[in-house]
C-alpha cells in the first residue's frame, strides 16, 4: 500500500520536470528568407541575441532550393528579444518575419487528409 502512494508522486515530479526544462527554449519560425540565406547566415544574425541552438534553412527536397523559410530554436529569453528586434530586419534584401512557432499549426501538403485536385477513386 505504501508503494502506490509513493510511486505517483515521483512520476508527477519527474513529468512536471520535463516541461518545466522544455519552457526554457523557443522555436522561432523565419519567413520571407532570400534563396541565397543559409543556416550560416541565420546563426550569425540570431547569435546576436543570445545564443542559438540550431537554426535550419528549409530547402525543397528534390531541388535542393530554398524554399524562403526556417526555424531557429534559442533559449526563451533570448528568442523573446530576437523576435522583438529581427521582426522586419533586412536580411540579404528583403523583410524578414520572425514570430514564435506553432507546433500545433496545421501544416499544408499530403499529411492532413487533405485531397489534391479532387477525390481519388
Amino acid at each position: 500500500m505504501f508503494r502506490r502512494l509513493v510511486t505517483p508522486t515521483i512520476r508527477l515530479q519527474s513529468r512536471h520536470f520535463q516541461t518545466s526544462l522544455k519552457s526554457f527554449e523557443k522555436t522561432l519560425f523565419v519567413r520571407n528568407l532570400a534563396w541565397s540565406v543559409t543556416d550560416n547566415d541565420l546563426n550569425s544574425l540570431f547569435s546576436q541575441q543570445g545564443q542559438v541552438l540550431s537554426a535550419r534553412v528549409i530547402s525543397d527536397r528534390e531541388t535542393g532550393r530554398s524554399r524562403g523559410f526556417g526555424f531557429v530554436e534559442m533559449d526563451d529569453e533570448a528568442a523573446l528579444k530576437a523576435v522583438k528586434e529581427l521582426n522586419g530586419y533586412e536580411l540579404s534584401g528583403r523583410p524578414i518575419a520572425v514570430t514564435e512557432s506553432d507546433p500545433n499549426a496545421k501544416r499544408g501538403g499530403f499529411g492532413n487528409n487533405q485531397t489534391r485536385g479532387g477525390e481519388r477513386w
